[in-house]
C-alpha cells in the first residue's frame, strides 16, 4: 500500500471515528447533561416547595404564637367564659385567620376550647380532632405542652392532611406560668396545595394515596420530569407525598439543536476530506512520490549523477536541492566524516571523565589518608604493653590500679577513635558510590541520552558539596538564595549538572585562594525564564574571588585556556562545562566587574513543557 492510500484512508478513518466521537458525546455527555439540568431543576422546584410548606406553617405557627400570648385567653384558660367564645371565636374570626380549627387545652392536655368550622361558608366541621375532649396520650406534643415551646407540622384527620401549629398560652407579655396551648389547624386542601404551588412557581400536586419514607423519588417520561417528596405527619409517620411536574423542553430543544450540529458536522468532515485529498495529493503526494523514485534509483545504482531540479520554495522542493547537493558529497565525505567524529567524540569523552574522576576521587583519597591518620595515631600498641604489664601483676598494687587507669583512658580514647572512623567509613562510602554513579552515567552517556530527574537545586547543590575536596569546602561559605526553593523541582540530567557545579564550585575556591583570602562567598541563584511552552532555568553563580580580566571572559571556555599554572590545570573543566551544557541544549557565560570583584557564572538549560511542579 503506497503513502497516498495509506493518508486517504487514514484521513478518512479520522474523520469517521471524530464523527462517531461526536455522536457518542452527544449521546452519553450532551443529552444526559441535558436530562440532568430538566433533574436539578425540578428538585429546586421542588426544594421551593418545601421552602413554600415551611413558610406557610410557619405563619401558622406565628398566628397561634399570638393568640398564645393574648392576656384575654390566659384568663379564659383560668376561668373559661361563653363571652369569651361567643366573642372571639366566630366564624368571621376564624376565616380571617385563615384556620380550619381551633384548640385550646390546659397543661394536662384537656380541651378548653375546641372549634371546627370550614373556611367558605363558616359552617360547623365534623372533624375528628376537635370532637376529643383531651389531646392522645400519644400526642406528640404533649411534651412542648409541659416544656412551654411552639411547634409545627401535619397530622391526617378524617377531613384529610390539616397543616397544625401550637404555642404555649403566656400572660400576654410574653411571660409568666405557661397554662397550656393553642393549637391551630388549616386543611391541607387542593386549593391550599395550588396556593404552595404557585409560592414557588411550580406545577404542584398532593398525592394522599403515594405515601414513601424511602426519600425523594424521581420519574422521568418523554414529557415530563417528575419528581415526589415523601413528607410524614407529627408521629413521622408517612403521611402523603407532593408531586413537582416539569416539561422537558430542554431535553427537546438541545436534541434538535444536536440533530442540526451533527448534520452539518457530517457535511462539514465530507466536505472537509475531500478538499484534504485534493489538495495532499497535488501539493504533497505527488511531489513526494517523485522524491522517493529517485531516491530508490540512486540507493540502487552507482551513478551519483542523476538530479531532481524540483523548483520551488516548499519544504518538499527545498528537501530535493538539499538532496541533490548531498549526493554530489555523500562519495568523499561520508566515511571522513563518520572517522572524524567517532575519534573526535571518543577524545573529548575522555578527557571529561578523566578529568571529573579525578574531581571525585581527590575528596576520597583525602578522607582514606585521615583515616590512615587517625587510626596511626589510635594507642592500640599502648593498649597491648598495658595488657603486657598488667597480666605480671598478679597481687594489688599501685602499679596495678595505675595500669588499670590507663587501660580504661586508653580504651575510651579508643572507643572515640573508633567512632570518628566509623564517621569517615560513612562518608567514604558515600563518596565511592558518587563515583561509582558517575563512572556509570558517564558510561551510560555515550550510547544513550542523559537521564532527565526531577530534583530540588537546593538539594543539588548540597550532594554537589560532598564530592568537592574538603580544602575547597572549607574555604567557601556556600550561600543558596531563597529562589531556588521558589523554583521548586526541575527535570534535569542531575548527575551532569551536579558534575557542573563541582567544577564551578572548586574553580570558586580557587579564585577565593588566588585572591589571597582565607574564607570567600559562593552565592546560588535560580529562576525560571520564558513562556510555559519554552521554559528554560537560569542557574547564577556569583564569587568573591579574584575576578576574570574583560580579554578572558569568552577564552576561559576554550580547551587548554587556563589562568592556573598548567602543572596541576590543563584547561579542561570549563571546557567539558561549556560541552556538556550545550549537549544538554543549553548554554553557559561568565560576567565579572573586573580583577579583584569576584565573578558569576550563568547557565542556561531548557526544561521540558511542564504539566506541573511543586514548590513546596
Amino acid at each position: 500500500m503506497n503513502i497516498r492510500t495509506k493518508m486517504i484512508s487514514l484521513l478518512a478513518l479520522l474523520f469517521a471515528v471524530l464523527i462517531a466521537l461526536e455522536i457518542a458525546v452527544q449521546r452519553q455527555v450532551l443529552m444526559p447533561s441535558f436530562a440532568q439540568l430538566e433533574r436539578e431543576d425540578a428538585e429546586t422546584s421542588m426544594k421551593r416547595i418545601g421552602y413554600a410548606l415551611d413558610m406557610t406553617l410557619e405563619g401558622l405557627e406565628v398566628t397561634a404564637a399570638d393568640w398564645g400570648n393574648w392576656a384575654d385567653v390566659y384568663q379564659f384558660v383560668q376561668a373559661p367564659d361563653v363571652a369569651f367564645v361567643n366573642v372571639n371565636i366566630t366564624p368571621v374570626a376564624m376565616k380571617q385567620l385563615k384556620v380550619n380549627a381551633m384548640l385550646i387545652v390546659d397543661e394536662n392536655g384537656r380541651y378548653v376550647l375546641s372549634s371546627a368550622k370550614t373556611l367558605d361558608t363558616g359552617e360547623p366541621l365534623d372533624l375528628d380532632m376537635a370532637a376529643r375532649k383531651t389531646l392522645p396520650e400519644d400526642f406528640p406534643w404533649r411534651k412542648n405542652l409541659i416544656d412551654g415551646k411552639p411547634a409545627r407540622g401535619l397530622l391526617r384527620t378524617n377531613k384529610g392532611v390539616m397543616m397544625i401549629a401550637a404555642a404555649p398560652v403566656l400572660d400576654g407579655s410574653g411571660g409568666g406560668q405557661h397554662l397550656g396551648m393553642v393549637i391551630m389547624g388549616r386543611l391541607l386542601t387542593p386549593l391550599q396545595v395550588q396556593q404552595i404551588g404557585a409560592q414557588a412557581q411550580a406545577s404542584l400536586a398532593m398525592l394522599q394515596d403515594h405515601p414513601s419514607a424511602g426519600g425523594q423519588e424521581i420519574v422521568e417520561t418523554d414529557t415530563l420530569t417528575q419528581v415526589f417528596r415523601p413528607f410524614s405527619d407529627i408521629y413521622g409517620r408517612p403521611l402523603m407525598s407532593f408531586r413537582v411536574e416539569v416539561p422537558r423542553r430542554i431535553t427537546a430543544r438541545g436534541r434538535s439543536a444536536v440533530t442540526y450540529a451533527s448534520w452539518y458536522l457530517i457535511g462539514a468532515a465530507i466536505t472537509v476530506l475531500l478538499l484534504l485529498v485534493v489538495v495532499l495529493n497535488r501539493v504533497v503526494l505527488k511531489p513526494l512520490a517523485r522524491v522517493t523514485r529517485h531516491a530508490v534509483a540512486v540507493g540502487e545504482g552507482t551513478d551519483l549523477s542523476a538530479r531532481l531540479n524540483i523548483q520551488g520554495r516548499d519544504e518538499i522542493a527545498v528537501l530535493a536541492g538539499e538532496f541533490d547537493r548531498m549526493v554530489e558529497r555523500v562519495a568523499d565525505s561520508r566515511r571522513q566524516l563518520v572517522d572524524q567524529s567517532f575519534q573526535a567524540g571518543f577524545a573529548e569523552l575522555a578527557k571529561g571523565v578523566l578529568h571529573n574522576l579525578g574531581n571525585a576521587m581527590t575528596p576520597l583519597g583525602v578522607r582514606v589518608s585521615k583515616l590512615g591518620d587517625r587510626l596511626r595515631d589510635a594507642p592500640a600498641g599502648d593498649v597491648e604493653l598495658a595488657f603486657a604489664e598488667l597480666a605480671k601483676e598478679t597481687q594489688a598494687s599501685e602499679r596495678r590500679a595505675d595500669l588499670e587507669e590507663f587501660l580504661r583512658l586508653a580504651c575510651k580514647e579508643l572507643a572515640v577513635s573508633v567512632k570518628e572512623a566509623r564517621s569517615d567509613i560513612a562518608v567514604v562510602q558515600r563518596q565511592a558510590i558518587i563515583v561509582q554513579t558517575a563512572l556509570s552515567e558517564l558510561m551510560h552517556s555515550t550510547r544513550n541520552a542523559h537521564v532527565m530527574e526531577s530534583v530540588r537545586l537546593q538539594d543539588l547543590v548540597a550532594q554537589t558539596l560532598e564530592i568537592v575536596p574538603d580544602a575547597c569546602r572549607q574555604r567557601l561559605n556556600v550561600d543558596t538564595d531563597e529562589s531556588l526553593r521558589k523554583v521548586g523541582a526541575v527535570h534535569v540530567a542531575r548527575t551532569v549538572l551536579r558534575l557542573i557545579l563541582q567544577n564551578l564550585i572548586i574553580n570558586a575556591a580557587d579564585a577565593v585562594r588566588d585572591a589571597g583570602r582565607d574564607k570567600g562567598i559562593l552565592h546560588f541563584a535560580a529562576e525560571i525564564v520564558g513562556d510555559a511552552d519554552s521554559e528554560q532555568l537560569h542557574l547564577h553563580c556569583k564569587d568573591n574571588g579574584v575576578g576574570i580580566a574583560p580579554d578572558n571572559l569568552q577564552r576561559v571556555f576554550e580547551k587548554g585556556f587556563s589562568t592556573k599554572s598548567h602543572e596541576t590545570n590543563y584547561g579542561i573543566g570549563l571546557h567539558w562545562c561549556a560541552n556538556a551544557v550545550g549537549a544538554l541544549g543549553g548554554r553557559i557565560w561568565a560576567a565579572s566587574e573586573g580583577p579583584g570583584l569576584g565573578a558569576s557564572m550563568h547557565l542556561m538549560l531548557p526544561l521540558p513543557v511542564r504539566e506541573s511542579r511543586s514548590n513546596t
